[in-house]
């Protein structure tokens, strides 16, 4: 038995409309909260700019700095906090409070809820990429690439690396028993992830062994590697793990992340807190 649409009946948003009218709301709230703005915009520039300071000479060979070296990492790191940490701790509020459960109660598709979250992650990921570069050019003179291929890169190595970190702040959100424990839950995987990936530390090549191995199972040193091939010259390889990018690599760690992501989505979302069942 067929069903009919009568004549004069409103269609049903889709969900990437819907998504994108949730990803207003989501921006509109988060620009709000002044105080969550100004910190989430300001520690990756505060730590950049200290870094910068601290760690000082060019680095043999080139005429790279340290702080040059280090703005590159930096900009995977505020990618990696404004997606993985913001949509972990984000979600998380919203399940103890009670909004994914009344959320599944309207006609709305699951999925506009989290094309809403992700477009509001990317929208404060932009903007606190840009703020970086911009510290970076005019405090550390990096310099800007103008070769198009570079930039193609930056693109790629974003997007994938943005997509990979939601996924896995989304899926780390269950973590979370409360919306007070999240800031917790998730900060610190976030750390011991930027260390061991060499966030923080100059040059990555000179990192223990054992740091540099853990590192590399995790999206964030190759997304730091990549935005270093963008930014840097490649006179500044020997300062590497090994003397070559490896985007191949990178685009197979990230892609294999973002799958992954995606898979622990799917197995462990749940829209209700542990205290509510």
């Amino acid at each position: 038995m067929t069903s009919t649409v009568l004549p004069g009946t409103p269609r049903r948003p889709s969900a990437a409309r819907l998504g994108l009218h949730r990803a207003a709301i989501e921006v509109k709230s988060f620009f709000r909260e002044r105080d969550a703005v100004a910190f989430t915009f300001a520690m990756p520039v505060v730590i950049l700019a200290l870094l910068g300071a601290i760690f000082d000479g060019v680095y043999p060979g080139s005429d790279v700095t340290s702080a040059q070296y280090l703005a590159p990492s930096m900009i995977a790191a505020g990618v990696a906090s404004t997606t993985f940490i913001n949509l972990g701790t984000g979600i998380a509020a919203d399940r103890d409070d009670g909004t994914l459960h009344r959320l599944r109660g309207v006609p709305m598709p699951p999925s506009a809820y989290f094309i809403g979250k992700i477009l509001m992650a990317l929208v404060i990921t932009v903007g606190e990429t840009v703020a970086l570069l911009g510290i970076a050019v005019v405090a550390f003179d990096l310099s800007l690439p103008t070769d198009p291929e570079r930039w193609l890169t930056f693109g790629w190595v974003f997007l994938l690396g943005a997509t990979a970190c939601a996924l896995t702040g989304i899926a780390a959100s269950g973590l979370a028993g409360s919306a007070r424990s999240a800031g917790a839950v998730m900060n610190l995987p976030y750390l011991v992830l930027a260390f061991i990936s060499g966030v923080f530390y100059t040059p990555v090549g000179q990192l223990p062994e054992p740091l540099l191995t853990a590192g590399s199972l995790f999206p964030l040193k190759w997304m730091a590697q990549g935005f270093r091939s963008v930014f840097l010259p490649d006179s500044i390889l020997p300062q590497e793990v090994v003397p070559s990018w490896e985007h191949g690599r990178i685009a197979l760690v990230l892609a294999a992340w973002c799958i992954g992501g995606m898979v622990l989505c799917l197995t462990t979302f749940r829209w209700r807190s542990r205290r509510s069942r």
